[in-house]
C-alpha cells in the first residue's frame, strides 16, 4: 500500500522586491522544519522519493528535514504551478518501487489534493503542515476518494 506524505513549505519571509519563488525560509520556518524531519524520522516514515517544488523555500524545507542520502529528489516545477491535476497526476506517475513519497509543495493545492485525495482535511493547512495519506493499490490508482487520512501534523504556534 503507497503512503504519501504531503507538506506544505515552512514559514518564509516576506521580502518586498523578491520573486515569490526566491523567498527563503524565516526563522520560525527553519525550526518547525527541523522539528517535522524529526517527527518524520521517529514515526519511521522517510520516503524513498521525494517531489519537490523548485521555489527556495520549499527546497530549504526539504533539506532541513534531513531525511538521508537514500531519497531520491524530483524537482519538479508543476508543483509550483499550484494546480491540483498536475499533482494528481505527480502522485500517479510515482514509481511503483516507490513506498513512501513526499510531496512537497505550496497552498492551496497541498491542502486540496489532501482533501480530495481523503474525502477530508483539517480545516487549516498550516505552513509546515504535513498529511499521511495511505492509498490503495498502485500509485497510478491514485484517485480523489481513494485514500485514507492516517495523520495530520502541524507546527505548534
Amino acid at each position: 500500500m503507497p503512503t504519501l506524505i504531503v507538506l506544505r513549505h515552512a514559514k518564509a519571509v516576506t521580502a518586498l522586491g523578491t520573486p515569490d519563488a526566491d523567498r527563503a525560509l524565516n526563522d520560525r520556518g527553519r525550526r518547525d522544519a527541523a522539528a517535522a524531519g524529526e517527527w518524520l524520522r521517529a514515526e519511521g516514515l522517510v520516503p524513498a522519493r521525494v517531489l519537490c517544488s523548485p521555489a527556495v523555500r520549499t527546497r530549504e524545507t526539504l533539506g532541513l528535514l534531513a531525511l538521508g542520502a537514500d531519497t531520491g529528489v524530483d524537482v519538479e516545477p508543476k508543483i509550483y504551478d499550484n494546480d491540483l491535476d498536475l499533482l494528481l497526476s505527480l502522485v500517479a506517475e510515482a514509481p511503483d518501487d516507490a513506498g513512501t513519497v513526499l510531496l512537497v509543495g505550496h497552498n492551496p493545492s497541498v491542502h486540496q489534493l489532501v482533501h480530495d485525495l481523503t474525502g477530508q482535511a483539517p480545516d487549516r493547512f498550516p505552513t509546515c503542515a504535513l498529511a499521511v495519506v495511505d492509498l490503495p493499490g498502485a500509485w497510478a490508482d491514485a484517485r480523489p476518494g481513494a485514500g485514507t487520512l492516517v495523520t495530520f501534523r502541524a507546527p505548534k504556534d
